[in-house]
């Protein structure tokens, strides 16, 4: 199976929703688009979501990228940055791939490992969602489902985090991976896009993260 996928040039997120996809066939898909980096695969029992993510999307998604990075290197924390890994498990029927995913508090488990099973292995500690053209799937349950503690999701205007209660997730005001990072921190880092250039906004991330 040959699928290739044509990203838009407009700043919106195409979107694709294919019913009664059975796994063996998304897992077909996923393989096969691995080269693709400009898709987002879920899968939720059945139903099958590609979504081929704008420059906007990309954008934001590399930029919180690198303001945890800059983070665990400036606090003195290991990580392992997995960016769009396929989170799937096949007794739940159900698999995403984040815009970006970290082990930070479970880095030791995974680290060295060439391949990471989520039936075996911990999830990732930190997923990112840009949110900016919604899915059209839940993709919350299903981080739910695989475990993920902290979710940060951003919409194109703001900043929430997500901790993992249960079998659902509650905003906080606070991230669990990084204890003193705040809401606000984070808003406040991506606001400054406006203003700086990368580089310049990622050394405000280490001095802000070398005060604390």
């Amino acid at each position: 199976m040959t699928v290739t996928l044509t990203k838009s040039s407009d700043r919106t997120s195409n979107q694709i929703l294919l019913p009664s996809i059975r796994w063996e066939t998304y897992r077909a898909i996923a393989c096969d688009l691995e080269s693709q980096s400009n898709k987002r695969l879920t899968y939720d029992k059945g139903l099958l979501e590609i979504r081929m993510p704008s420059e906007l999307h990309e954008s934001y998604k590399k930029l919180l990228g690198r303001i945890v990075e800059a983070l665990t290197e400036s606090l003195g924390l290991e990580i392992c940055s997995l960016g769009s890994m396929t989170c799937d498990r096949e007794d739940l029927a159900r698999g995403l791939e984040p815009d970006q995913c970290y082990y930070i508090q479970n880095e030791a488990q995974v680290w060295g490992k060439d391949q990471i099973d989520l039936q075996i292995d911990p999830p990732p500690d930190l997923a990112i969602e840009i949110d900016i053209t919604s899915s059209s799937l839940n993709r919350f349950v299903i981080y739910a489902q695989l475990g993920v503690p902290e979710v940060w999701r951003y919409d194109g205007q703001a900043i929430t985090i997500h901790h993992l209660v249960g079998d659902r997730y509650i905003l906080s005001d606070r991230s669990l991976a990084f204890p003193l990072l705040k809401t606000i921190d984070i808003q406040n880092f991506l606001e400054l896009k406006n203003t700086l250039k990368e580089n310049a906004l990622i050394r405000q991330v280490r001095e802000w993260a070398t005060k604390r």
